[in-house]
């Protein structure tokens, strides 16, 4: 691959290793994608992204879980999993796993690492906050607009009040803030509607948009800001926390597995990836990009920000997930508004499928891996032995891709077992959440897949225990009732959202040969 500057990088993929858009499981990565794509030549740079020089200063790291081979020469990592070859060169900018952009090649080694997900930004200018109107949307919530203005000092504020039946009046419930501007719609447009004339409305190069139920901890604002230094990002977002993590059992519970926490590991925003998309509760964007994109799209319900994130991808724009900055969120803490929400949530399933095609699989693994997961799962000699065949298969097409490489066998089998297990946890997931339905109906008709589904539920509900455990939290055995009764409602409102639609893309697996 030719590169300004000299072929330093070149990059070989792993096939169709995408996990499921919104997947909270590992990836099923080296295992399906050996299985199902037999090419293993050069991946060519993704045309789709614009070609944003980074600035010289502007910093990437490689990220921890990128393993290196043959002296740092060789890379091992991302989302999709990939491998990549460097040429000396190359490597030796990197060196302890850092590289400081300071002239054309290194500006094009740096930006190929960071596009391949195998190494995250480290800016080095921030834009001031005076380029940053803050806009508000907000409809009968005028105590959550008193809370949410006095974190705002200084900052130019667009409270776009979405027909309140009692008008919000933020001067009078915060003076001595900023400039705040309401915009008032007489009759309420929905959230999107809102977001898009605060958008409109805002003259400053950068717009934040801040629900009207959050509130944003000390520094949120420049460690966000940071990112635009990088002139091909044009959206960031924070990690949204709760802003009571210890009151009820079910307030402990969304601490540790709100559906807008994005999880404390930084990343690139990409659609099939563990961070397919960030909640439009905080988010930071290029106004002149989001105008260019016509906003959000006021015919959508539900996952509108899915939506937007998803279009902003499509047009070549890079998107950030940036954890260490944080928003408190009011999180719904009732079990019945709670359980409705959720349900909300699974509706918007249909309609991305409608407009991203296959975006929104609830699995997407080959069949080999899906058969291997099987068969396994049946826990009889003649599954478990084709289970072991299928892994050795495997192990042995990975193994040819890395001649060349020290302990070529050794690299084939720890990433065919990850594949392994991120598919095994697909379709676990999938039978809790997705798919319950099917499955309830499948557990009345046979004792077998009884004690396999109990099996799933529960090993699966105490594994993401254990990944998104904090302390104070909740016990596994409260935990995992609770995620059981997170996935009912959201596979419900999957279901019916398809069945309103008369659509049934979003519960199409992607199931490659």
């Amino acid at each position: 691959m030719d590169w300004p500057g000299g072929s330093l990088v070149q990059m070989g993929g792993f096939g169709d290793d995408h996990d499921r858009a919104g997947a909270d499981g590992p990836p099923a990565t080296a295992f399906e994608a050996a299985t199902s794509c037999s090419t293993t030549g050069y991946v060519p740079y993704d045309h789709l992204m614009r070609p944003a020089r980074l600035p010289d200063g502007f910093g990437i790291r490689l990220d921890p879980k990128v393993r290196t081979y043959s002296g740092g020469r060789v890379l091992i990592g991302g989302s999709p999993t990939r491998m990549l070859k460097l040429a000396p060169t190359a490597a030796a900018m990197i060196g302890d796993g850092f590289l400081e952009v300071v002239d054309q090649q290194s500006a094009a080694v740096a930006r190929h690492l960071l596009d391949s997900g195998v190494a995250n930004p480290r800016p080095m200018s921030t834009p001031s906050a005076a380029d940053v109107t803050v806009v508000i949307p907000v409809k009968d919530n005028q105590a959550g607009v008193e809370r949410l203005l006095p974190v705002l000092k200084d900052l130019t504020v667009i409270v776009v009040d979405d027909g309140s039946e009692v008008p919000v009046e933020p001067r009078r419930a915060c003076p001595g803030t900023g400039t705040i501007t309401v915009v008032r719609h007489e009759s309420a447009r929905g959230p999107s509607a809102a977001r898009n004339s605060g958008l409109r409305s805002a003259q400053t190069r950068f717009v934040a948009f801040l629900d009207s139920d959050v509130i944003p901890r000390a520094g949120w604002l420049e460690l966000m800001l940071g990112h635009f230094s990088d002139p091909g990002v044009a959206l960031v977002a924070p990690r949204i926390v709760a802003l009571d993590p210890y009151g009820t059992a079910l307030a402990r519970y969304e601490n540790m597995r709100s559906s807008l926490d994005l999880g404390r590991k930084e990343a690139a925003v990409k659609s099939g990836s563990p961070v397919a998309y960030v909640p439009s509760a905080a988010v930071i964007v290029r106004r002149d990009v989001a105008l260019e994109c016509n906003g959000f799209d006021e015919s959508l319900e539900v996952a509108e920000d899915v939506d937007f994130c998803w279009r902003l991808q499509a047009a070549g724009w890079r998107l950030r997930y940036e954890p260490v900055a944080h928003v408190a969120h009011d999180h719904r803490v009732q079990f019945d508004k709670w359980f409705a929400r959720r349900a909300f949530y699974g509706t918007g399933a249909a309609p991305l499928a409608a407009r991203h095609e296959g975006s929104v699989p609830p699995m997407a693994m080959s069949f080999s891996t899906l058969f291997a997961c099987i068969a396994a799962a049946t826990l009889t000699r003649s599954g478990l032995a084709g289970a072991l065949g299928a892994l050795l298969f495997t192990v042995y097409r990975l193994r040819k891709m890395f001649n060349g490489l020290s302990q070529p066998t050794r690299i084939a089998a720890i990433l065919t077992a990850q594949g392994f297990v991120g598919g095994f946890w697909q379709l676990a997931s999938a039978m809790c959440r997705h798919y319950w339905p099917v499955t309830l109906l499948a557990v009345i008709a046979s004792r077998r897949i009884r004690r396999l589904a109990v099996a799933a539920a529960v090993t699966e509900g105490v594994v993401d225990w254990y990944r998104h455990r904090e302390p104070g939290g909740l016990g596994p055995v409260r935990y995992v009732l609770f995620k059981r009764a997170d996935d009912i409602a959201y596979g419900a409102g999957l279901w019916r959202g398809a069945f309103d639609a008369r659509d049934w893309a979003a519960l199409k697996p992607r199931i490659t040969k």
